[in-house]
Formats: C-alpha cells, sequence, structure tokens
C-alpha cells in the first residue's frame, strides 16, 4: 500500500517561498474571477465535493464565515464541530479524534489555543490540517494580509512592515511573513511583551525590536496591529490597557511613516484602544479589503493542500 502523502498549513514555513506567493497569485485570480461572476470561473474544482471540518475551541467571525463560503462557492460542504458538542471536547485523545475524523473528511481547520495540541492532531491525521489559529501563530490572516498589500501597492519584496503593540501569534506570524515574503519587520511593543525570542533570534537579519512606535514605523510601508488582549487574556485587561496605552495606532502615527503608507488590522478591533476610530476609517486604511481577502487567500489555500496531498 502507497504512503499518502499529506501537506498541512500550521504556520507559513510549511510553504516555500515560491509556494506563498503562487498562493496568493492565485488567491487574487480566483477573487477576479469571482467579482466578475464569469461562468467559466476559474473555480477551485479540487474542492468540489469535499467536505472542511472546521474545530474551533475559540469564537471565531471572520475565519468561520470565510472557510465556511470557501467551501460553498467552489461546490464543497463544511461541517462546524464545536467542542462542546463533540468528544474532541470532552477528554478524547486528540490523536483518537484526529485519526477518526481524518477518515470522514477530506480536510480540517483547527482554532485552539496550544499550538502543540494542532501539532499532534497534524501528527496522527491523514488529510491535510489547518491552523485557523493558535496562541502562537495565525497564518491564515498573513495569506490575507499580503493578498491585501500586493492588490494595493505590488510586491512587499524589500519594504519595511511596522507591527505595532502585543508580541502575539500576529506578530509572531509576521515574523515568519517578513522571511517567507522578504521584508524587513519593525516590532514595537511594551517591555515584558515581546514575541518568542527564539524567533526573534532566528530572524535576526531581518527583524528589529524596539519599544517606540514612532522609530518602528519610520519609513514603513505597511502598519498592522491587533488587539492587545486576546482570546483567554481577559483577565489581564486592565494592567494592558495601562502598559499599551502609548502604543495606539492614529493617523498621526501613520503620518511618521511613509508617504505610501497602508494600514491593516486583523479585526475585530477595539476602537480607542490599539486603533483610534480616525485610523480605521483613514484613507491609508485596507481593514475591509483585508477582511474580505480571507475568503480569496483561504479558497486557494485549501485548494494547493488537496492537490498536493496525494496517495
Amino acid at each position: 500500500m502507497k504512503t499518502k502523502f499529506v501537506r498541512h498549513f500550521l504556520t507559513l514555513l510549511d510553504l516555500s517561498p515560491q509556494e506563498c506567493n503562487t498562493l496568493i497569485e492565485r488567491a487574487i485570480e480566483l477573487k477576479k474571477a469571482h467579482k466578475a461572476c464569469k461562468s467559466s470561473e476559474p473555480s477551485c474544482q479540487q474542492l468540489k465535493n469535499k467536505v472542511l471540518g472546521l474545530i474551533f475551541e475559540k469564537s471565531s467571525t471572520r475565519t468561520r464565515v470565510s472557510f465556511e463560503a470557501a467551501m460553498m462557492q467552489s461546490g464543497g460542504g463544511s461541517l462546524f464541530l464545536s467542542p462542546r458538542d463533540t468528544q474532541f471536547g470532552r477528554g478524547e485523545p486528540t490523536e483518537d479524534s484526529a485519526r477518526v475524523l481524518s477518515r470522514m473528511l477530506d480536510i480540517i481547520a483547527i482554532r485552539t489555543f496550544e499550538h502543540q495540541r494542532l501539532e499532534k492532531f497534524a501528527k496522527y491525521s491523514s488529510v491535510p490540517v489547518i491552523n485557523a489559529l493558535t496562541d502562537d501563530y495565525h497564518p491564515c490572516q498573513l495569506l490575507a494580509d499580503m493578498q491585501t498589500y500586493y492588490e494595493h501597492k505590488g510586491s512587499i519584496a524589500g519594504n519595511i512592515v511596522a507591527w505595532i503593540g502585543d508580541g502575539n501569534n500576529m506578530c509572531q506570524s509576521y515574523i515568519n511573513a517578513a522571511k517567507q515574503f522578504d521584508f524587513q519587520l519593525n516590532i514595537a511593543c511594551p517591555k515584558g511583551f515581546e514575541p518568542n525570542q527564539h524567533l526573534i533570534a532566528t530572524n535576526k537579519n531581518r527583524v528589529h525590536l524596539c519599544h517606540d512606535p514612532v522609530t518602528a514605523v519610520k519609513e514603513a510601508k505597511l502598519i498592522a496591529t491587533d488587539v492587545w488582549t486576546s482570546m483567554g487574556q481577559e483577565e489581564e485587561q486592565n494592567i494592558r490597557l495601562k502598559t499599551f496605552a502609548s502604543f495606539q495606532v492614529t493617523p498621526k502615527l501613520l503620518d511618521q511613516a511613509d508617504n505610501d503608507v497602508i494600514f491593516m488590522h486583523c479585526l475585530p478591533a477595539h476602537r480607542g484602544e490599539e486603533v483610534s476610530a480616525l485610523t480605521l476609517e483613514d484613507s491609508r486604511s485596507v481593514i475591509w479589503d483585508e477582511a474580505e481577502n480571507r475568503l480569496h487567500a483561504q479558497k486557494a489555500l485549501l485548494e494547493f493542500l488537496l492537490k498536493s496531498t496525494q496517495a
């Protein structure tokens, strides 16, 4: 019996830089065709009659809707599996759930807390597994962000990107993106809230860490941020609000960057905290395009993984 070769997407590093760029190009192609409502749309035929399982232990709007819509628009289907309604959330070993579900589903996306649990599930799964967000990484969002930048400004390679705020899963995914898409990343965060130090050290040739937003955004072509208090950190909210007070992204901060800068936020946004209401409505903000592109980037990702997984 042949051994099945399975491609997973747990971080951006599971793809090569060339594959990352090809996937972005495909997402743009799919988006244009979808917008044009072409009867001969180059749709993801690879998804037709396929079933995506969505195992979400964290709440979601954009991730869930974009994955479900991607499957529906491509002739496939999806099943939303809440841990409240399945044995996955009642103590069944991760490896057992992986073995069973991957015999019934064609591809699986997991949104959970510990990245190690996702890795363990993928190890025992016989179908592709996608990281729909963990405490460490959110790679699907970065695909949408890179697609959005390309649509507005062209290639991001060689440019400066500034991350302002918490050194969280989004920040760490931006570090991986700096490597895969060949840009320089400036990170500004309060002391004590830095991203993984090993990740910083591994990418020291293209990542600069500081504690001053103004310094970080100098000459930046893209400024990105996220909420100061992520899911599971609610007890820290009051402390974080005080600690991060000087890290809000405002139009004035955008003014300190390159004249051609654009602003991104993965959403949901807390107006008046990590970003001002004026920034979200600023002409330099591309957050709504960014949110929409979750659909198209993930459609391209689903297609790629299923094509790449062969017996």
